[in-house]
């Protein structure tokens, strides 16, 4: 029996070990440059590259965002921190119009995605199962749902 406790406490830690040493894949520096072209007022940018994709959260004119970028620097999107209240009432009422009225909106996000096109992305929950992601334009319609955890 203590050989097996052994063998696992010598396991994880071998992981711990292997992790803590991993190499980290830097930031592509055209995603740097393409950030600060476009956000040169950002504010305390944390970035984040997970090989498929580069991710920096920022913060401009107070508010929280968040970008992504492809691994070649390309930038795909940002999101912006945002809440049922504010949104346009158009956009409001579009998701009251909706199969998923019946839902709890727990999070809300402005979409800008490439091309000048504005999204809203809210989540919607009708329990801890049924929770959806809802993208609306800025008329109120409902483009697709996804599934979210």
């Amino acid at each position: 029996m203590k050989q097996i406790r052994f063998f696992f406490l010598l396991l994880g830690s071998s992981f711990f070990y292997a992790t803590g040493f991993s190499q980290v894949t830097s930031v592509p520096e055209q995603a740097k440059e393409n950030f600060a072209a476009q956000y040169p007022a950002a504010q305390k940018a944390k970035w984040n590259n997970d090989i498929v994709n580069v991710n920096v959260k920022f913060e401009l004119d107070g508010e929280t965002m968040n970008a992504e970028y492809s691994n070649k620097g390309t930038w795909k999107k940002t999101l912006q921190d945002w809440s049922y209240e504010k949104l346009d009432a158009v956009v409001q009422d579009g998701f009251q119009k909706s199969k998923y009225a019946d839902r709890t909106v727990t999070e809300v996000k402005i979409v800008y995605l490439p091309g000048n096109v504005i999204q809203y992305r809210l989540k919607a929950e009708k329990n801890d199962v049924q929770k959806k992601y809802l993208y609306f334009n800025k008329f109120g319609r409902l483009l697709r749902d996804a599934a979210t955890l």
